[in-house]
């Protein structure tokens, strides 16, 4: 296949978390065509199972979807961090238990057809109790949930959050369960 090749950029909006781009590209056949494009600085995300082998979930208000998401910790890469110590940040952050090692899962582009947001899947089953501490647009309840009953929250369409959906599948499928 032939490739495609940007001829311009455009900066339509520069955000606290997101850039929103309009590419002009020249596709394979010849033709010139405009794409928004959505930049981000990708986040990382953590299955953490705590002693009772339960796995620690975040639900909060979203307001793209205009409605409530469980979904696993996750956030933002903040600059000069690796997605390792993002993923350990993000979930004592969120839920008040800081992990004491994770393991990669997984990497996800969340939305490939507009977006190049990356999350980065880690796993921990070493966790201490500590402190919440939320940025102050943030409100989140902590929930526990075994796998089996995530599992059956997607098949039932309970659970939507695409990082959430491949986080406990590959969860999942490396633990062999």
């Amino acid at each position: 296949m032939s490739e495609f090749k940007r001829l311009a950029r455009k900066l339509v909006h520069r955000g606290r978390i997101i850039n929103v781009y309009q590419d002009s590209m020249l596709t394979p056949s010849g033709d010139t065509v405009s794409y928004d494009i959505v930049e981000h600085k990708g986040a990382a995300s953590m299955v953490a199972v705590d002693d009772e082998g339960k796995i620690l979930m975040v639900r909060q208000y979203r307001t793209a979807i205009q409605k409530e998401s469980l979904e696993l910790p996750a956030g933002g890469i903040n600059p000069g961090e690796d997605t390792k110590t993002c993923a350990m940040r993000e979930l004592e952050e969120e839920t008040g238990y800081r992990p004491l090692h994770a393991k990669h899962l997984i990497d996800v582009y969340t939305s490939v057809g507009f977006c190049n947001e990356k999350i980065y899947l880690y796993y921990t089953n070493q966790l201490v109790p500590s402190k919440q501490n939320l940025d102050e647009d943030e409100y989140v309840n902590v929930e526990r949930y075994t796998l089996n009953e995530l599992v059956q929250m997607i098949k039932e369409g309970k659970i939507e959050d695409s990082k959430t959906v491949a986080g406990i599948f590959t969860y999942k499928s490396i633990m062999g369960l």
